[in-house]
């Protein structure tokens, strides 16, 4: 797959790709382009079929992500402003729509767009360092209406959209929008460590596992049993869950 992209950092070692947000001279501000390059990379993941199993999604630099990059916007139009919004938006989706296990790692600062982009994710990881902040109102525009609430309810997402004040790490995860915290010096291995073991795992299971979990969510339990019993049969026409099976019985059960 193409690994070299202007605003991104990528390296894929095994079946584990690791996408860096990569502007830290602008706090890796999300600009046209960076949307651009987030779509495209998706659309290499998606097609290298089963080379990859795991995604990690972290920045270089000290910041994660500052936001949408404001300055490219002056002396642009109001039709500029909604294709980059429009291409934003699709970057986000394809990270969402991944077969493959995304998971962000916040080490850092946080804001607006940035957010778009961690929660796209299947879930975040991150320091005690990070902080989250959602400030799109208050600079005049309409940002994280509905990822936000979806993930820690309307009425705190309500609070941080309206003030846009930062919130820290330890408020974000008892928010549940950040699943683990690690130390600043030890995330970053932490975080590598899980997703090996994703990576190192069957790849049909887990992209069954994400895709039930996801379709699941929106309809009722029963209709939800039915979409975990057609990914079970899915597993038992592959011999991948025989392995799976064997890995048991030699006594690997953690």
């Amino acid at each position: 797959m193409r690994l070299g992209y202007d605003t991104l950092e990528v390296t894929l070692e095994g079946k584990l790709l690791t996408v860096a947000l990569n502007r830290p001279a602008v706090r890796n501000a999300v600009s046209l382009e960076l949307c651009d390059d987030l779509f495209a990379v998706e659309q290499e993941i998606a097609a290298a079929g089963d080379a990859i199993n795991a995604v990690i999604l972290r920045a270089n630099g000290p910041v994660f992500c500052a936001g949408a990059d404001l300055k490219e916007r002056q002396g642009k139009d109001e039709n500029w402003v909604r294709e980059r919004r429009r291409r934003a938006f699709a970057a986000y989706e394809a990270i969402r729509m991944s077969e493959l296990p995304h998971i962000a790692v916040v080490n850092g600062p946080l804001v607006g767009s940035g957010g778009e982009i961690a929660m796209a994710c299947d879930f975040i990881y991150a320091s005690t360092k990070a902080s989250f902040r959602f400030p799109e109102a208050l600079w005049g525009t309409v940002g994280a209406t509905q990822r936000l609430p979806r993930v820690i309810g309307k009425a705190a997402a309500k609070e941080l959209l309206f003030t846009g004040r930062k919130m820290g790490a330890e408020e974000a995860f008892r928010l549940g929008l950040v699943q683990r915290l690690f130390e600043p010096d030890t995330i970053e291995t932490e975080a590598r460590a899980v997703a090996q073991t994703i990576a190192d795992g069957p790849g049909l299971a887990m992209r069954l596992a994400k895709r039930a979990v996801e379709i699941g969510g929106s309809v009722d339990l029963p209709n939800g049993i039915g979409v975990e019993r057609l990914a079970i049969d899915r597993c038992l026409a592959d011999a991948e869950w025989k392995s799976g099976l064997d890995r048991f019985n030699e006594g690997d059960r953690n």
